[in-house]
């Protein structure tokens, strides 16, 4: 049953451009139905439900699509979802949120998690994530690691000491954060079993994060620390005046590869993806016979491994392989699906020749 004094910060500010042409500023990622019926910060909330009550979620994200998060968690209340005034990482929004649940429950414990990513056995997943609650409890920064299936090197890994099983909720030291190695470094340290996946969930009493900000960022400290009471008239404009201001870094950046009383839970597999192109997708979803995995309808002749999604309209191929095609009613995306990654730089393009109207 939910825990009264555990919180969920859930950040939700980015663009999603590898998912263009269907993410758009206004129509971002985090609101998108690209794995189910549900959104995917609808989905967010719902796997947490169990732990922490819709009332006690709060929300950092944008002007762009805060309207939208509104009306898809109307649960959640409004004055907790929060648009940032500028982007500034993840150091400042966890800072702000630290800041504003010290004041609001002296007794709060929070959780950190992004918008955008699905867990395939959320019962597993919560397992964890109360192991991670428990050690922040005792004045960590806890962090969850997530075993991983392969080297990549598009993402951070913790260090845990060396024989480290995944499955386990005891709480381990961390010794160190590596944030996106090359690739052969990347295989050396999925070899040797002690490195994780850092999937950007952090665990912490307010007071605890507090104390670490204001020891490796004290002008992000200070600008927070600045602010008047959350809820007061004054407090809307305050924000928009110091939170620009603050060090544009992330957490991991900011404070995880320098604090001393961080821990971390090494997970084993729940079905962890942080859905991070239309290749992701792809793997998540069921294929065909054929390889072809698809989220409208299509006709094929000799034609696999492929994914799609184009809406209402049928799609017919003939002799076409391992290609992404995504249609909307003004762009149309046909990928390599091992290209995947480099959709955001089509995003780039059109902010470079000021195609402002497909942004």
């Amino acid at each position: 049953m939910p825990q009264p004094h555990y919180y969920g910060l859930i950040l939700a500010g980015g663009r999603g451009t590898r998912f263009w042409p269907r993410s758009r500023k206004r129509h971002a990622k985090q609101v998108l139905n690209v794995t189910g019926d549900r959104t995917l910060i609808q989905q967010t909330v719902d796997r947490l439900r169990p732990l922490i009550g819709p009332d006690r979620i709060w929300v950092m994200t944008n002007d762009n699509v805060r309207d939208a998060i509104v009306r898809q968690l109307p649960e959640v209340p409004a004055k907790q979802i929060i648009a940032e005034p500028a982007q500034r990482n993840t150091a400042p929004a966890i800072g702000l949120m630290a800041t504003i649940l010290h004041a609001v429950d002296p007794n709060s414990v929070f959780g950190v998690f992004p918008s955008d990513h699905v867990i395939g056995n959320p019962r597993r997943f919560l397992k964890f994530v109360r192991a991670a609650f428990k050690a922040a409890h005792k004045d960590h920064i806890s962090v969850l690691g997530v075993l991983p299936r392969y080297a990549e090197t598009g993402f951070g890994y913790v260090q845990f000491p060396p024989g480290t099983k995944g499955g386990s909720t005891v709480a381990l030291p961390v010794r160190s954060f590596i944030e996106k190695p090359a690739e052969p470094e990347a295989i050396r340290m999925v070899r040797s079993g002690n490195y994780y996946w850092n999937a950007g969930m952090f665990f912490a009493r307010p007071a605890t994060m507090l104390d670490a900000i204001r020891r490796h960022l004290p002008k992000t400290a200070t600008l927070l620390s600045s602010l008047p009471a959350f809820g007061s008239s004054r407090f809307k404009k305050a924000l928009a005046e110091a939170f620009p201001r603050c060090d544009n870094i992330s957490i991991d950046f900011g404070v995880m590869m320098k604090a001393t009383n961080r821990s971390g839970i090494a997970c084993d597999d729940y079905g962890w993806s942080d859905v991070g192109s239309w290749k992701a997708v792809y793997d998540l979803l069921k294929p065909d016979e054929h390889g072809n995995a698809a989220r409208s309808r299509y006709l094929q002749i000799d034609s696999a491994g492929n994914y799609i999604d184009c809406g209402d309209k049928m799609l017919a191929l003939v002799g076409v392989r391992n290609m992404i095609v995504v249609d909307t009613p003004d762009a149309l995306l046909i990928v390599d699906r091992e290209r995947a990654q480099e959709v955001g730089t089509i995003v780039k393009m059109l902010e470079q020749h000021r195609h402002d109207h497909l942004l």
